[in-house]
């Protein structure tokens, strides 16, 4: 029996190149989700209209168009496109290329050298690109997903452009299904619902959209449209981006202790399930917490260290996902808890005076006398125990003979702080008072 245009494949054109790759962009103005360096008035728009294309790194997370950007770059500013990959080239596979480029420099003809994964040369290859970048033999277009500041030497960054991409938004991803229900002639066999959480499970990758949606037409025939549920049951969602050991976690971490520091329990919630679905280790977040607690709370709550440790306590004795529950407890109180920074900048205040004053010695009335000599030398002499004091409180200077006495913690007025303070301010008057008798 021939097939009918209802039983043909959803996606049946082309069947040995990938969908992504018969999507892929001819020119500039289709690309998706970058305007910002694209527009006529943007960055590489600018270059490639006055067909003087610099050197530069783009840098973006997976699947949103860096290899596609190169590769029209070097169309739209008329150079020879020649792409390698950091993760299979070396040094001779550069030598190749750039005996090359400089064979078409003796007739006019410039090159774009394309390096994909460029963070993963070493020092001494990414080296290699600079004579030929200084002269203008290439013009170097890398793409790396790491932040080019940690990954990068020095001397190739100064050479270069770093160009951000973004992650592909909702409408650019929407796009990118429009276009592939257009090559096809076909729809996607999904309700709007159903569309839409395909779109988040991409998140933000163009690629991994497209690859997703191919896989559509090889399921069964489900009659009507799938809803979400049943996508969910066939397709796979894409796992979180997140390097436990490169920008993302630096990121995640900051945008944490920042949400806390900012008392937004619900930001901070959000910030710690994006940590932990990318697979952070929670200890590595109950110790942030400790510190934390430590450092943006102190004394304006000082039963937030308490709850910081008892978290990091629980997960020890639980695990995930139990003792997870712990730690978004911690970190729901340290966000509402009062906060103050004067612990740590008395400390920090404190230690600048320690280093300028040096080996001073503490003054004799405070020092224990446990020999005949030391009382003969004054020590502890004219003590004066608090506890017996009328007001529980001597006024005694306690700072060296030879160093005024100086003020390094002041508490705020926040939580707890504000007792302290009033607590600071009486002593004070009385202190003065007693100097004065």
């Amino acid at each position: 029996m021939e097939p009918t245009e209802a039983t043909l494949p959803l996606f049946d054109e082309e069947p040995a190149r990938p969908l992504a790759d018969r999507l892929r962009p001819t020119q500039l103005e289709d690309v998706v989700g970058q305007d910002h360096l694209l527009a006529p008035d943007a960055p590489l728009g600018r270059m490639v209209a006055s067909q003087r294309l610099g050197s530069a790194i783009l840098w973006g997370p997976p699947g949103v168009g860096k290899t596609t950007i190169a590769r029209l770059l070097a169309d739209g500013s008329n150079l020879a496109f020649e792409p390698v990959s950091a993760t299979f080239s070396g040094v001779a596979d550069l030598r190749k290329v750039f005996t090359g480029a400089r064979s078409r420099r003796t007739i006019g003809q410039g090159t774009l050298l394309f390096v994909d994964e460029i963070h993963r040369f070493n020092r001494a290859q990414q080296d290699s690109f600079l004579p030929y970048v200084e002269d203008g033999t290439i013009t170097l277009v890398g793409a790396t997903t790491e932040n080019p500041s940690f990954e990068l030497n020095g001397a190739l960054l100064s050479r270069t452009q770093v160009l951000v991409l973004k992650r592909l938004d909702e409408a650019a991803l929407a796009t990118l299904l429009d276009r592939a229900e257009d090559l096809t002639g076909h729809r996607l066999p999904l309700d709007d619902d159903a569309r839409r959480a395909l779109i988040a499970m991409a998140d933000g990758d163009g690629r991994y959209l497209l690859n997703m949606a191919e896989q559509l037409p090889a399921l069964p025939d489900p009659g009507t449209p799938m809803d979400t549920a049943a996508l969910a049951h066939h397709i796979q969602q894409r796992a979180p981006l997140y390097d436990k050991a490169q920008e993302g976690h630096y990121n995640l971490i900051s945008a944490l202790h920042k949400s806390m520091r900012g008392s937004d329990p619900d930001a901070a919630l959000y910030w710690l399930a994006r940590m932990l679905d990318g697979g952070e280790d929670p200890l590595f977040v109950a110790r942030r917490l400790v510190r934390f607690a430590n450092e943006d709370i102190g004394i304006a709550d000082p039963h937030a260290i308490q709850q910081a440790l008892a978290a990091w306590d629980v997960y020890e004795r639980l695990g995930s996902p139990e003792g997870e529950l712990a730690i978004a407890q911690a970190v729901i109180y340290l966000a509402t808890a009062p906060k103050s920074i004067a612990v740590y900048r008395g400390f920090n205040a404190a230690h600048r005076s320690a280093h300028r004053t040096g080996s001073l010695m503490p003054p004799a009335h405070i020092l224990n006398a446990p020999t005949r000599l030391m009382k003969d030398l004054g020590y502890g002499k004219d003590y004066q125990y608090d506890p017996d004091t009328t007001d529980g409180f001597s006024g005694a200077d306690y700072f060296p003979d030879d160093m005024d006495h100086e003020t390094y913690y002041q508490p705020t007025r926040n939580g707890y702080e504000a007792q302290i303070t009033e607590r600071l301010r009486h002593w004070a008057v009385l202190r003065a008072r007693r100097q004065r008798d």
